[in-house]
């Protein structure tokens, strides 16, 4: 799934978001039967399930408003549209046009984190780049090859600035998102080339980041909903590096329900089983609508389920065709997002203190 796409335009210094449509071949029947029956998601029946239901709460949300500083303002005008909702996630990308971005320009950091800062219990989620240019078509051959190269090390001081710039900033305890949507194909920081070497590149990423005094940092591992190119749990990195299990989820393919994109396989089910057997909550850093125009029966039913588990946050991506505030393509479902959001208080619970380690 191609969403969140950032690209920095020089000469303005402004990101600019785009989305285009999924691409890549479809995996055959032959490979998909073979992902099914090899990795860690168990066949529908398995006993036992673990308990994934919680009574309804309101966890912490927020929108993608926009990446750069002066989108932030946004937040508190989608809030005061819907009726002085508690907006308490920030939710912004760092761009991944060479390594100078991944190391987040001081100004823009510091002004999210100043925002942050202005409420304890505001959260800042941070998507971070493993590997640069992160979008540019990059070949399988090549991603391999600079996995290799931040498991050696090559790579490792562009995390470390970027850590210490978010403790020295106020940001300490920023939720970083690295390499999400990496079961996909449209980032260069994606799985498939060599799933052993991502997740040793993730470990490697995590440790370096949690070495600098005064972190607090939380590291959500964030695929996007199904089986993409490759099942999501083929990369998973380990339980000691991970905090929460985070899951892209837009309203796609065409003609889908709500139900089929619970039961599908590395489905809605299975991510929070997934992260139930492993006492991590989940997440949904994106999520809106995408391929079935204006949906308002997914909007409720995706509120719901969110309510509805451990959820230790949720933004949706507001911007068109995704949103409902800043899209004006969506009137019946921006009209049931503001009835089930407006003045919404979040209701602070252990997956809302969720810590880092």
């Amino acid at each position: 799934m191609r969403l969140a796409r950032l690209t920095l335009a020089a000469a303005a210094l402004l990101l600019v978001t785009t989305a285009s449509v999924p691409s890549g071949t479809p995996l055959s029947q032959t490979e998909r039967h073979t992902f099914l029956s090899s990795d860690a998601i168990e066949p529908r029946g398995a006993a036992p399930r673990p308990a994934v239901q919680r009574t309804k709460h309101e966890p912490p949300f927020g929108a993608f408003v926009g990446s750069w500083d002066n989108y932030i303002p946004n937040i508190a005008r989608m809030a005061t549209w819907l009726n002085g909702a508690d907006m308490q996630v920030g939710h912004t990308y760092l761009a991944g046009n060479g390594w100078g971005d991944v190391e987040g320009d001081p100004v823009v950091l510091g002004l999210w984190s100043q925002w942050k800062l202005a409420d304890p219990q505001r959260k800042l989620v941070l998507g971070v780049p493993m590997l640069v240019p992160n979008e540019n078509n990059m070949p399988d051959a090549e991603v391999a090859r600079l996995l290799a190269r931040g498991n050696k090390g090559e790579f490792d001081l562009h995390f470390l600035k970027l850590a210490r710039k978010l403790v020295a900033l106020g940001g300490q305890d920023t939720i970083m998102t690295p390499g999400w949507e990496m079961n996909g194909t449209t980032y260069t920081s994606r799985c498939k080339p060599d799933p052993t070497a991502w997740k040793a590149y993730w470990r490697r990423i995590v440790t370096v980041m949690r070495s600098v005094p005064g972190q607090h940092f939380t590291f959500d591992f964030n695929p996007t909903r199904g089986l993409d190119a490759i099942p999501w749990t083929r990369c998973y990195p380990g339980d000691d590096v991970v905090d929460i299990i985070g899951m892209d989820s837009y309203d796609q393919p065409a003609g889908g329900t709500f139900d089929e994109y619970v039961s599908e396989p590395y489905g809605l089910q299975d991510q929070v089983e997934f992260a139930a057997k492993r006492g991590k909550p989940v997440s949904y850093p994106e999520w809106g609508l995408f391929r079935n125009g204006d949906n308002p029966e997914f909007v409720r039913r995706m509120v719901d389920w969110m309510r509805t588990h451990d959820t230790a946050y949720q933004t949706v991506t507001d911007y068109c065709p995704h949103g409902f505030w800043q899209c004006d393509r969506n009137p019946r479902s921006s009209a049931v997002f503001r009835q089930l959001m407006a003045g919404a208080k979040t209701a602070v619970g252990p997956s809302a203190a969720h810590p880092g380690q």
